[in-house]
């Protein structure tokens, strides 16, 4: 591969990130503008910019990786992602839409303390920061590991430097423009992934000689496991595997950073048209990645890092100017992710927890402020505690959707709580999904996933208030549960 032309075109690409950064900080006036773009999101912007920022280094990547391990059982983890985000686009983005506006909520903090006693409130305020920034700082630091894995593949980098260059240019364009920054480089950045998923996997079948090749190919390389769907399980743990692979999916529902993407959009109109969007780009990145991982599997049989066959077959199967493109949009899938999530943190601690206010005549400059923080400490965790990316991913994903997806079922669905038993999901939520994920021999596992968010929403029916009490306070305050009278 030559370098110097891959170096260029990277080059190039970051220039016209950081341009796009400098044009959007002239749009930036106010929080709302900061964190949610002024809510006036467009459905190609609102689409592709959730789905490049939901899926990140670990689908490119990380699922390319397990396909090329784990064989067609892979299959379940795609599918569980996409009904995650059909799901999402076609049940919570109306009404979180609806409900933040309603109730002029610009972060999720806002969303999971409304309705709560004043005491409360400011329990959950505390805790949901916490959790947001704790499992942030993991995610984000998995998104600068993916920087350093693709500088140390192309170029005679170290992984320290790796990770501090790709760090660095993150930064920079989130700390100019904030949301409007965010959401137009990671809808190009989206762009560039939807391309990576074609062009690859398309070459990929060329090469192994069409789908006859490919079939022939993969159980000549394959164990029976990794010709199975179930990964080789037998009884009840077919079904076992098959659920915990699907409910990759629930963790959707939590995540701060695409829930804002609904809060941002601009009208009915455009969340209609950005469903349909976002549901397609979802099952083309993610089935061509599965198929990039299989098809890596028959090519390269013997490579000992399946997380960079991405990079392999890059470099195995294109020019050097199609290389750099495609170098790109893995950066691209590291960026659209972690600007994302550091601008969610600097949300949490400006607004939330009101450090801003302190400052009231420079709010935006407490913003940055964090940023900055934010990316030191990621950058810190990646370089100081080694992991892989799904596995930080992973992390981060069941905990903090476990923590907050129950709660944003049941408000949106207009079920009330009691406010103690608001806070207590939440940690029940997010304690019981760190200590499994921290127990011996869980990974993956289908309670792992399932449990953590399952006792979440139990303890929330629990707590509900009584179905004749829920009716006098919606017939008292129309407005309780933000879309009431507007449900589709």
């Amino acid at each position: 591969m030559n370098t110097t032309t891959v170096l260029i075109t990277l080059i190039a690409y970051k220039t016209l990130l950081i341009v796009i950064g400098i044009w959007a900080q002239r749009r930036t006036h106010t929080s709302e503008d900061y964190f949610l773009g002024g809510r006036n999101l467009g459905p190609v912007v609102a689409a592709i910019s959730y789905s490049a920022s939901a899926t990140s280094a670990w689908t490119l990547l990380g699922v390319s990786g397990i396909a090329y391990v784990a064989g067609l059982s892979t299959l379940w983890i795609a599918a569980g992602a996409i009904v995650g985000c059909a799901v999402a686009w076609l049940w919570v983005a109306p009404r979180m839409m609806r409900f933040s506006r309603t109730h002029n909520i610009i972060t999720l903090t806002e969303f999971l303390a409304h309705d709560s006693d004043a005491r409360n409130q400011k329990r959950i305020t505390i805790f949901a920061s916490a959790v947001i920034v704790l499992s942030f700082v993991v995610y984000i630091s998995s998104q600068f590991q993916g920087a350093g894995n693709t500088f140390s593949s192309t170029f005679d980098l170290g992984r320290s430097e790796s990770i501090l260059i790709g760090a660095t240019i993150i930064m920079i364009y989130t700390l100019l423009g904030g949301f409007w920054a965010v959401s137009l480089t990671d809808t190009l950045q989206g762009m560039l992934m939807a391309v990576a998923a074609i062009l690859l996997p398309v070459a990929a079948w060329v090469a192994v000689g069409g789908w006859e090749g490919f079939s022939s190919g993969l159980v000549a390389v394959s164990s029976p496991q990794q010709l199975s769907l179930s990964g080789g399980n037998i009884g009840l743990g077919i079904l076992g595997f098959i659920a915990g692979n699907l409910a990759i999916g629930i963790g959707t529902f939590g995540q701060p950073h695409l829930l804002t993407r609904f809060m941002a959009l601009r009208d009915e109109r455009a969340l209609k048209q950005a469903r349909w969007i976002a549901i397609g780009w979802y099952t083309l990145v993610f089935s061509g990645m599965c198929f990039l991982g299989l098809a890596g599997h028959i090519l390269l049989p013997q490579s000992p890092t399946p997380e960079t066959i991405f990079f392999d077959l890059t470099g195995l199967l294109f020019s050097p100017v199609v290389s750099g493109l495609l170098l790109a949009a893995v950066l691209s899938a590291i960026m659209s992710t972690a600007d994302s999530l550091l601008l969610v943190c600097a949300s949490s601690l400006s607004w939330d927890l009101g450090l801003g206010k302190r400052f009231a005549e420079r709010p935006l400059l407490v913003s940055r402020a964090a940023i900055v923080a934010i990316c030191a400490l990621s950058a810190w965790v990646a370089l100081a505690l080694p992991a892989t990316i799904f596995e930080r991913v992973l992390f981060a994903w069941v905990a903090i959707g476990s923590a907050f997806g129950p709660l944003v079922f049941v408000r949106l669905a207009g079920i009330r709580v009691r406010s103690p038993g608001t806070l207590l999901s939440m940690v029940t939520g997010f304690v019981l999904a760190v200590a499994l994920y921290l127990a011996p021999n869980t990974l993956g596992q289908a309670f792992e996933r399932l449990i953590p968010f399952t006792c979440g929403l139990v303890l929330l029916l629990v707590f509900r208030i009584r179905a004749g009490a829920v009716s006098t306070a919606n017939t008292e305050n129309p407005s309780a549960t933000g879309y009431s009278q507007q449900q589709p």
